[in-house]
């Protein structure tokens, strides 16, 4: 493992909730006062916790037919008040101030939203101030709410430039067959050249929480391609975080990549926020996967498709269909159809902001 300066830490709600769904604010107490020693040993911190919902079950009993959806925005408005108080305090008991902020897919979509919050974050964290992230539960529909608490520590990780994700659940990693059988091993290493581990992960879901193992192995794969050591552990483990730091407690541990430039971590990210498409000719196609630093430039655009603004990003792909990469736009989709294939335009898409799935 490298050494650690800025890590998201990602609490799932099997972590703080007890086995009858109530908050386990033993084990919370006890994660506070970890994270703050890895405060003040320098590591810059950011929180992703879940837990609200558990916290708005205990304050508010809700009629047995209502909308499930509706009963769950309601416990998670009501328990989030009850959650950031709570960590709020514990924090305060061991001399750390924090920040609460609530997110949604949208804020990532935008540059410019993405921008705001990341800045907002960075500030916090410069001023030693706890950020402690969660999604927007009262706002979020289904097609913009995150896979999981997965997804967003995975996102934000990318969004500080993080070199350490810490992914905390009810078991000691990723194991080569179900946790529960006590011949499955924990795999302790996994390289980025590691066969199809997800054939020997067991899908089965947390009790509590959205995703299941698959989930924060696909976010875990997608942080170490973008150069983030990334660590699955036990957050119901006494000392896990202190454990994690002196290599004296099991965990499972994604090697990273190098790490990309900050934007293309915005991009890498984008695949489900993209808001129109454009197809490429095969020109530009192999100008694209090249050793070369290229931009997409009109001339090699067919068509596109979506509309779209400016700074926006969109999906390439060839004239068969292939998934090439994302990029920001640097045309609406107005303009930009109208200087397809045409020569000694600016460029669709600039280098910077370009993002090749397979060869990148």
């Amino acid at each position: 493992m490298h050494p650690i300066h800025c890590a998201v830490i990602k609490i799932g709600s099997n972590v703080v909730t007890t086995d009858s769904g109530q908050p386990d604010e033993t084990r919370m107490e006890h994660l506070v006062e970890q994270v703050s020693v890895l405060i003040e040993k320098g590591i810059k911190i950011l929180l992703v916790t879940s837990g609200a919902v558990a916290f708005g079950r205990q304050e508010i009993s809700l009629q047995e037919k209502l909308n499930p959806v509706l009963k769950k925005q309601i416990w998670a408005s009501v328990g989030q008040i009850a959650l950031i108080k709570k960590y709020k305090n514990l924090f305060a008991e061991n001399g750390h101030q924090v920040a609460q902020i609530l997110v949604t897919k949208e804020d990532f979509r935008d540059r410019k939203h993405y921008l705001n919050m990341r800045n907002c974050i960075l500030g916090l964290l410069s001023q030693g101030i706890v950020p402690i992230l969660n999604e927007n539960d009262t706002v979020a529909i289904t097609e913009l709410m995150f896979t999981d608490n997965d997804e967003l520590a995975s996102l934000a990780a990318a969004m500080v430039n993080a070199d350490t994700l810490m992914l905390m659940t009810n078991v000691d990693g990723v194991f080569d067959g179900p946790p529960s059988d006590p011949a499955s091993k924990l795999i302790r290493i996994i390289g980025p050249k590691m066969p199809e581990i997800e054939s020997v992960v067991s899908p089965t879901k947390s009790s509590f929480g959205r995703g299941g193992m698959l989930t924060k192995l696909t976010m875990a794969r997608k942080s170490a391609d973008l150069g983030i050591q990334v660590i699955i552990a036990n957050g119901k483990k006494d000392h896990i975080l202190l454990g994690i730091l002196e290599d004296k407690m099991p965990y499972s541990f994604f090697e990273p990549k190098s790490s990309k430039q900050s934007q293309k971590k915005w991009l890498a990210h984008g695949e489900q926020y993209y808001k129109g498409e454009v197809v490429i000719n095969a020109g530009a196609k192999s100008a694209l996967v090249s050793e070369k630093i290229i931009s997409l430039l009109p001339v090699g655009v067919v068509s596109t498709s979506g509309e779209f603004s400016k700074g926006d990003i969109i999906r390439i792909i060839d004239e068969k269909g292939e998934k090439i990469g994302l990029g920001k736009s640097e045309y609406n989709s107005a303009t930009g159809s109208q200087v397809l294939g045409l020569k000694n335009q600016k460029p669709f898409i600039h280098y910077d902001y370009l993002y090749l799935f397979q060869h990148d």
